[in-house]
């Protein structure tokens, strides 16, 4: 029997906010434990929570840009559990009216365009950390975390292969970039999901049993734990056993997910409305000022990319997955640049010298208008394209312009044709065996003639006009 998988996502984003969604602490990552609480975060008796409205506008920009229905009465629930990282007894949550619901986004793999579907997208309060290595027979745990704001963003479940889970997961890392309400750090818990996947046999409407994989933080462990799970899940049900509804962690060592405990229901967490906060109302004029404010979002901008600057998809694509990076290919062909140049220029050997150094486009010392700069250099024929490879590395290393560059090292092209022409005689008649043999038919000889005299004029000979003179040369 063929089976087919069920998949949805519920991705937690933590939201950019410089303090904490109830309270004032700080959400900076990285200080000492407890360091960043105070009585409400901590949950001290006869304390009040106090929203923080940017973590309401960073939802509903969110929501805007998924295509979500913005709602205009939502609020909070309390979200009861009992766990050492969770000093209140209960999460702060959104759970019968969340600020969002019913949205999509496409993703595209293996050039086919599926659409997503999103339930919903609900604020709530991060909890605690609970510290196990290195303390013995102890555990610690760090409450800095407690109350820092979370978007859950869950998905239909609308998903069927682990790939196409992966590329959802990057398709919204990318929009909550561009929109600059998450960072997407997922090395630092930003941006963590949990998977819910079943099996069914094809053809089937109704679900399998689920299981929940939580707190899986890259794309690659994204895609192979499910895969794993849909193999697990295949072997139960063909060896005629049952899945079972449950929690399970993913093992990225063991290459595993490893059974937690029973997956809890919404009625377990005896959800009821949280007393201490009213409700939300939103009114239409602040979403649709929202709406204004919101940035050209990526898929529109790969779109805009190809039409403005004749440029491939798949070139579109890879410049528009950062922002960062599409605003600078767009600042460097303002410059003057030609786009399909400053395309590949950036895409090859400036990304290639930024993950060599793990730096970020933004920690970049060259500027966008320098790159132009040599590409100009380039087209106006002063530096071939194998010198422009030793002036960008000068530049990225420096900060310098290339015409600096260029006149200081004495790099300038040689496009006159006499002097070309003595250094292709020199080596001509040095070379008469490679001679004989490039008329007997071996023309990949031309590239070493090529090479010999671009050894001699030390690469600056005119690459155009050294291949018509050798051509000429050695047909006659």
């Amino acid at each position: 029997m063929r089976y087919e998988a069920v998949i949805g996502l519920e991705v937690h984003a933590q939201m950019l906010t410089k303090t904490k969604i109830f309270c004032g602490c700080s959400t900076t990552f990285g200080s000492g434990p407890n360091t960043q609480t105070c009585p409400v975060c901590i949950g001290m008796p006869g304390v009040l929570p106090v929203l923080n409205q940017k973590s309401l506008e960073f939802s509903i920009r969110t929501g805007l840009a998924m295509n979500c229905s913005i709602s205009p009465y939502s609020r909070f629930a309390r979200k009861n559990y009992f766990y050492p990282d969770l000093p209140k007894g209960y999460q702060i949550s959104q759970y019968e009216h969340p600020i969002c619901e019913h949205g999509h986004i496409d993703i595209t793999t293996d050039s086919v365009t599926k659409r997503i579907g999103i339930t919903r997208i609900h604020m709530e309060e991060d909890a605690g950390k609970n510290i196990h290595e290195g303390a013995g027979s102890y555990s610690f745990v760090d409450l800095n975390r407690t109350g820092v704001p979370l978007m859950e963003i869950v998905s239909e479940p609308d998903i069927r292969s682990p790939k196409d889970a992966a590329e959802y997961m990057k398709r919204l890392r990318t929009i909550l970039r561009y929109l600059e309400v998450c960072d997407g750090n997922m090395d630092q818990g930003s941006l963590r999901c949990d998977a819910n996947v079943s099996v069914r046999p094809v053809g089937q409407k109704e679900f399998g049993t689920r299981a929940e994989i939580k707190n899986i933080n890259s794309f690659r462990f994204v895609e192979k734990a499910i895969e794993y799970e849909i193999r697990r899940q295949i072997s139960v049900v063909s060896d005629g056993g049952k899945v079972v509804q449950e929690t399970r962690l993913w093992d990225s060592a063991k290459g595993i997910t490893e059974s937690m405990r029973s997956k809890e229901e919404a009625h377990d967490y005896r959800y009821f409305p949280d007393p201490d906060l009213v409700p939300i109302i939103t009114e239409p004029t602040w979403i649709e000022s929202i709406r204004a404010s919101l940035p050209e979002l990526p898929e529109a901008k790969k779109k805009r990319f190809i039409a403005d600057y004749g440029l491939p998809e798949q070139d579109a694509s890879q410049l528009t997955d950062e922002r960062a990076i599409a605003d600078w290919f767009e600042a460097s062909v303002t410059a003057g640049g030609q786009a399909k140049s400053v395309a590949n220029w950036i895409m090859g050997d400036l990304m290639r010298s930024l993950n060599d150094e793990n730096k970020t486009i933004g920690e970049c010392s060259l500027k966008p208008e320098q790159l132009a700069g040599m590409i100009k250099l380039i087209d106006n024929g002063t530096i071939s394209g194998k010198i422009a490879k030793t002036v960008f590395e000068d530049m990225y290393r420096t900060g310098r312009d290339a015409a600096d560059i260029v006149n200081e090292k004495g790099l300038v092209q040689i496009s006159d044709s006499s002097e070309i022409e003595k250094a292709v005689d020199d080596i001509l008649s040095r070379s008469q065996g490679e001679i004989e043999r490039y008329r007997a038919g071996d023309e990949k000889l031309l590239g070493f003639f090529v090479g010999q005299v671009m050894k001699t004029t030390k690469g600056k000979a005119n690459p155009q006009m050294l291949n018509e003179l050798l051509k000429k040369k050695l047909s006659s």
